[in-house]
């Protein structure tokens, strides 16, 4: 039996960046992980981030500031599962009832599938692919600031691995490839 994720963090979509940075710093504590024009990534605990914050005056600045829902606000909610075992046999269990993930990425630090529940609200299943320290480090890394959206992969493919035996290192191991483009479902392209 697969078990229970737990929750990971939350992304929320602004028009009023340095605000919301400095709300959720103040509120909770939390520090910048990593911090540039367009995200922050903060965190108040071991986890590698429980907010991240999108400035849409960067990513969408062309789009109006009423633009409707999946504009400003709520991006995102993440749960994580302990085991890439769990993710993926979540994922079948989803797609023998015909839900398939929009986004499947490697984030670097996550290994991810994004999925969209029936009013549309975006919800991230995920397997940690390193130790919170590791994590920590590579947000602040050179690598992380080219490519702070990750790799795409084919959830099929590593279904296929797993059900053949791959470690949970092989399977959560950071593929190579161009970073991914962000989908239109995911509310920030």
């Amino acid at each position: 039996m697969t078990s229970s994720p737990t929750f990971s963090h939350v992304v929320f979509m602004t028009r009023r960046f340095e605000e919301m940075k400095a709300w959720y710093m103040n509120v909770f504590g939390a520090e910048i992980v990593h911090g540039d024009p367009a995200l922050a990534f903060l965190t108040y605990d071991d986890e590698s981030h429980r907010f991240a914050i999108a400035n849409l005056d960067i990513l969408k600045p062309d789009a109006p500031a009423d633009s409707g829902h999946g504009e400003i606000g709520l991006n995102h909610i993440a749960y994580t599962y302990p085991t890439a075992a769990d993710l993926l046999e979540t994922y079948a269990r989803l797609k023998e009832q015909g839900l398939t993930p929009y986004w499947p990425v490697h984030h670097g630090f996550t290994l991810s599938m994004y999925y969209q529940d029936p009013d549309g609200n975006r919800i991230e299943l995920q397997v940690e692919s390193c130790n919170s320290q590791e994590a920590f480090d590579y947000m602040r890394s050179d690598a992380f600031a080219s490519n702070p959206v990750g790799v795409e992969y084919d959830p099929e493919d590593l279904l296929e691995r797993y059900r053949n035996g791959a470690s949970e290192a092989e399977l959560t191991a950071f593929p190579k490839g161009s970073p991914s483009p962000i989908p239109e479902a995911h509310g920030i392209a």
